[in-house]
């Protein structure tokens, strides 16, 4: 992962509704949830949540289908993993004794 990436992907996430969202759409898994479900359980008006989801799709950390009249939106989760990783690749590297860390 390019740093770039990871910067776009974390300036998505360092916003309270967004990481809320993201979480809400990490625990339902690949199925995912309609912007109905999310805007609901979060308590966040359509026109906002709409906001939110645009910020997340663009920086590559969930993405959205049609299932009839639903938009159905779910965690790209290869993209949150690539994201962890580039975090941690270098963990305890400068230090001879990790503690355990990674």
């Amino acid at each position: 992962m390019e740093s770039n990436q990871a910067v776009k992907m974390l300036a998505a996430l360092a916003q309270e509704s967004r990481l809320a969202i993201f979480r809400l759409l990490v625990e339902a898994g690949p199925a995912g949830r309609s912007a109905g479900q999310v805007g609901e359980a979060l308590a966040i008006a359509p026109a906002t949540l709409s906001f939110h989801f645009k910020e997340l799709a663009h920086a590559g950390l969930i993405e959205g289908r049609q299932d009839g009249r639903y938009v159905i939106y779910s965690a790209r989760f290869a993209e949150m993993t690539a994201l962890l990783a580039y975090l941690s690749e270098n963990c305890c590297r400068a230090s001879a004794a990790t503690d355990g860390c990674c």
